[in-house]
């Protein structure tokens, strides 16, 4: 009987540490939701850190907008208008007492999982990456993230003489 309640007890002991490993966060997780609870810190004045309302009114302005991943973000805790959810105080509440970004995505975490998968899309570094190795799909999105189009194009060819065009206009080299 003695084995059997110490194994219990083993066993469970393993199993809470398990858990409490898997909360934390690993390197590049949430990588979006820090990022955006990072911009929603910053903008707070230390009168609108009073209350919860009032952070909760930045985060939905932020909200209003975010693009693309944060957008997502957004919907993901209820700070879009057509957010069928509502984790704004998960937030709001540890924003009062400061709390760091990646605790607070911790919590979110534990919430509701798919927060911490939205990862931001990798940049092709132009000044290391021959555009002739690119896929045309690459080529699209570097001309895309520009905000610029090709309609001409028609050919690999075209899409590269393009972006070695607006390159000076939309790619600053990367300093050491």
């Amino acid at each position: 009987m003695k084995t059997w309640l110490s194994r219990t007890l083993l066993i469970t002991v393993f199993f809470a540490v398990i858990c409490k490993i898997q909360a934390k966060l690993q390197d590049g997780d949430c990588e979006v939701c820090i990022s955006v609870v990072k911009q929603i810190d910053k903008q707070l004045t230390s009168e609108e850190r009073k209350s919860q309302e009032k952070i909760e009114g930045v985060i939905r302005k932020i909200c209003k907008k975010a693009k693309n991943r944060e957008n997502r973000f957004c919907y993901y805790v209820g700070g879009t208008e057509d957010a069928a959810t509502g984790l704004l105080g998960e937030i709001s509440k540890p924003l009062i007492s400061h709390m760091p970004a990646d605790r607070i995505c911790e919590k979110l975490k534990k919430k509701d999982g798919q927060i911490c998968e939205l990862k931001y899309e990798k940049q092709i570094d132009l000044d290391a990456v021959d555009l002739k190795k690119l896929k045309v799909k690459d080529l699209k999105k570097i001309l895309s993230d520009w905000g610029e189009v090709c309609k001409a194009c028609t050919e690999k060819s075209d899409f590269i003489k393009l972006i070695e065009k607006l390159k000076p206009k939309h790619f600053k080299k990367q300093e050491l």
